[in-house]
């Protein structure tokens, strides 16, 4: 059974930072990417940061120069380090494991989803 899960969001002031966890299970992750995206009220879900099963990484423009997305010495976590956070990021961030790389970039994700992880961005 596949399980995903977020972690490490919260409230933090512009110019902050936060580092966000994703840890999956139950996925072939030898061939998979995982992803970042958020979604904040009133929007659709956009795509954050993307990394490739062999470290290929893909950056959204709003992310370009402040995150870094990673992935952990276990192939199943991934990271998302956030810095120079401002109010406009504000939004739910999630995780999506087990999704070929080119679907994260250029379609919607067949992987699994986690609950997601809250992070708001005080001015």
């Amino acid at each position: 059974q596949v399980h995903v899960v977020e972690s490490g969001g919260g409230l933090v002031q512009a110019g902050g930072s936060l580092r966000l966890s994703c840890a999956a299970s139950g996925i072939h992750f030898s061939a998979n990417a995982m992803g970042w995206y958020r979604q904040a009220p009133g929007r659709q879900r956009e795509l954050v940061a993307a990394i490739s099963s062999g470290g290929m990484k893909y950056y959204a423009d709003v992310a370009k120069g402040r995150f870094t997305i990673s992935r952990g010495l276990v192939k199943s976590t991934a990271y998302l380090q956030m810095n120079s956070l401002q109010p406009e990021d504000s939004a739910v961030y999630y995780c999506n494991a087990g999704s070929p790389y080119s679907e994260l970039v250029h379609g919607e994700p067949s992987g699994s989803w986690g609950p997601g992880t809250q992070v708001t961005v005080s001015s």
